[in-house]
């Protein structure tokens, strides 16, 4: 239910991407939301509004449903009032240019311009419509104007002709329009750097050595810190693969690999850990220090192959019996540079009669300022959905146990609360 008592105001314009509207409306019925729908007259010879109302399970405010009735309250700018967030989706063409010069001419121009809050515009045209300069200038116009403006796609148009223009696929809106929601100051524009996946240690061009971690933990640290506002760059080997296109996510497979895209990614964080913030009782921007935040959740491989090759090892030349040589690989951990950056690593153990020792050895060698200890059982083996965790501080402890989207939302705000915004 992550978006539990949120009200969001959805606006479809005459756009045959209007039919992705209705998944759209169904992921944030699921997520707990309540939806209005908006239509214009142009809408309503794609779609029937009696089909909006079916799926958001209320009236769809139309040009022929307006009332100001004091009973009743559902007009322009009564359903604004009620919304958390506007979004436009899909935007016509037509419709961007009216907006951009605050036209109100009907019920959708009239509540944006009437909306003070954010609004998500989601573009859908033909696209010569969208490249055209008038349009383009029309965006940027927005841009400035309380519009956050989602990036089409480029694929084959409904005219047939193949370019930019697709409106952005329902997921994406959705993960846009969660952020726009849930962002908190204390991890907004902030820089955080994740590692996740299991290493992947080649032993010839067919095989690896690797291990069971799904990414999934990672994945889902990175999404709950997307939705924080947090700036995100994950370096993954697998499991990344649904997170939002607006996470700066680094595919790669070695160790080595992870280490040479993580002190890159660090040193890009840490230049850019001072960031124009506007305090909630100020209107000049100020600048403060947010602290970058590493988290080590990946499974780096202990050895690698000492001799990996090229090509295929045949199974003729090796023999029916073959002794592979391994060598210990580096502790990336270790390596890093953790100045000026908080740093959180991930352990995951077994043996619960030395799982908490070994943490907390880690936490002190490491030179880490938390550590999050997973103790593997049936309920929450590689590859669940779940998760257990132990977050371990220099004097404390906090536990978890959760979904692992829902769990690392709560180790968010646990973190915030451990570390303030000087430290």
């Amino acid at each position: 239910m992550l978006l539990k008592n949120k009200n969001i105001l959805v606006a479809v314009t005459g756009s045959i991407a209007i039919y992705k509207t209705l998944e759209l409306i169904r992921l944030y019925i699921k997520a707990g939301a309540s939806v209005k729908v908006i239509m214009t007259n142009e809408a309503k010879k794609f779609i029937n509004p009696i089909t909006f109302e079916a799926i958001s399970q209320n009236k769809v405010l139309e040009e022929n449903s307006e009332s100001w009735d004091k009973n009743e309250l559902y007009n322009h700018i009564d359903i604004g009032k009620w919304a958390d967030i506007f979004v436009i989706a899909p935007a016509s063409a037509n419709t961007i240019n009216k907006l951009s010069h605050g036209l109100a001419d009907n019920l959708l121009t009239q509540t944006a311009l009437a909306y003070p809050r954010v609004k998500l515009l989601c573009p859908a045209a033909n696209t010569n419509m969208i490249k055209n300069p008038i349009t383009q200038a029309s965006l940027k116009m927005l841009a400035l104007c309380n519009y956050e403006i989602l990036q089409t796609q480029t694929k084959e148009l409904v005219c047939k002709d193949v370019g930019d223009g697709a409106m952005a696929e329902p997921q994406e809106i959705f993960y846009a329009t969660a952020r726009e929601l849930l962002k908190e100051e204390y991890w907004n524009n902030r820089k955080v750097v994740l590692s996740g996946g299991g290493t992947i240690e080649k032993i010839d061009d067919v095989r690896y050595i690797s291990n069971f971690s799904s990414g999934k933990m990672a994945s889902s640290l990175a999404l709950a810190l997307y939705f924080k506002g947090a700036d995100v760059c994950l370096v993954s080997t697998r499991g990344h693969e649904t997170l939002p296109n607006a996470i700066h996510t680094i595919e790669v497979q070695s160790s080595n690999e992870m280490y040479e895209y993580l002190v890159d990614s660090i040193r890009v964080a840490k230049k850019g850990k001072l960031s124009k913030t506007t305090l909630m009782d100020s209107s000049t921007p100020t600048q403060i220090l947010k602290r970058p935040f590493l988290f080590m959740v990946a499974a780096v491989s202990d050895y690698l192959p000492t001799f990996p090759q090229e090509g295929k090892l045949k199974k003729e030349l090796l023999g029916t019996s073959w002794e592979l040589k391994l060598k210990q690989n580096m502790d990336i951990l270790n390596a890093l540079d953790k100045s000026d950056i908080v740093s959180i690593g991930f352990k995951a153990e077994m043996d619960e009669t030395v799982a908490y020792e070994n943490a907390l050895k880690m936490l002190e060698k490491k030179s880490l300022d938390a550590v999050c200890l997973n103790i593997i059982k049936d309920e929450n083996a590689f590859g669940s959905n779940s998760n257990s965790i132990e977050l371990l501080l220099k004097n404390k402890i906090h536990s978890f146990k959760a979904s692992k989207l829902e769990l690392s939302l709560e180790l968010l705000t646990c973190l915030e609360k451990e570390f303030d915004e000087y430290k």
